[in-house]
């Protein structure tokens, strides 16, 4: 059986690698800064909704394909796309642009 952490170790280390990967570009120690703020703002959003919105019933989660690690009623899985997002779409935007040569 798929459970939610098998789900999101790729994320997880996809996001690794390809950040790893724009280590060489321009302002890496910027950009790791502008996501770990980003990251901050989205997974404080994620607890505060993903909590009204488990607690109103409207989401649900099989337990037995959780972790058991929760913020107040979210699960920790529901965090990981969030700290995901934030720094694999500017790694993202980073490689897809292309270096300007002097």
């Amino acid at each position: 059986m798929i459970t939610y952490p098998m789900i999101v170790v790729p994320f997880i280390l996809l996001t690794i690698v390809v950040t790893l990967s724009t280590l060489r570009r321009p302002h890496f120690g910027r950009r790791m800064l502008a996501s770990a703020i980003a990251a901050v703002v989205l997974l404080a959003l994620t607890a505060v909704f993903d909590n009204l919105m488990i607690g109103s019933g409207l989401i649900e989660y099989p337990e037995d394909q959780l972790s058991g690690v929760r913020i107040g009623i979210a699960p920790i899985e529901d965090f990981s796309y969030s700290l995901c997002a934030a720094f694999l779409i500017p790694a993202v935007y980073t490689l897809l642009t292309p270096r300007r040569t002097a």
